[in-house]
């Protein structure tokens, strides 16, 4: 192995290994990175859970426990939305929904609550940048379909206002 060969594996090793914290971070399945013509594609599944582990196999390491919701969002998630409502709000990114500005602070928004054009509703975090995600017309919050915390797809429903 050529030096020039071994100084670029290292590289691509510590990519390798910022975009599997990036996972971790994002609670992403999978995430690729093009430059030119090589790529570089790091994936994860999702650990499943089986009773029939032997005693030998060490255990997957346990998850924190979920951040306290308040009680407006700890209810059952609404019926599937509208599609076609004018209302719906509709994540315009993958990444990890925030409910609230920080742990432990009111939510922006709770169902039945009354927003302005402009106010913010949630916060989507992509790549470590916080993206507030704001009401697209004035009226009332109907439903919120997501938790804190939770990782969100591109295009999934956020919040209905009518």
């Amino acid at each position: 192995m050529t030096d020039r060969t071994a100084e670029r594996m290292r590289v691509e090793l510590e990519l390798v290994r910022e975009l599997a914290l990036l996972l971790d971070e994002t609670k992403l399945t999978e995430i690729e990175v093009k430059d030119g013509e090589r790529a570089i594609r790091v994936a994860r599944t999702a650990p499943t859970v089986s009773h029939l582990v032997p005693a030998a196999t060490p255990a997957p390491a346990p998850t924190p426990p979920p951040a306290p919701t308040p009680p407006a969002t700890a209810a059952a998630p609404p019926e599937s939305p509208p599609a076609d409502h004018p209302g719906l709000v509709r994540s315009p990114m993958v990444g990890t929904v925030y409910l609230a500005p920080e742990p432990g602070a009111e939510p922006f928004v709770r169902e039945g609550q009354a927003v302005a054009e402009g106010d913010t509703l949630l916060i989507v975090e992509a790549m470590k940048v916080m993206n507030p995600i704001t009401a697209p017309r004035a009226g009332t919050v109907r439903a919120v379909f997501v938790a804190n915390e939770q990782p969100v797809e591109y295009d999934q429903p956020l919040v209905l206002i009518d």
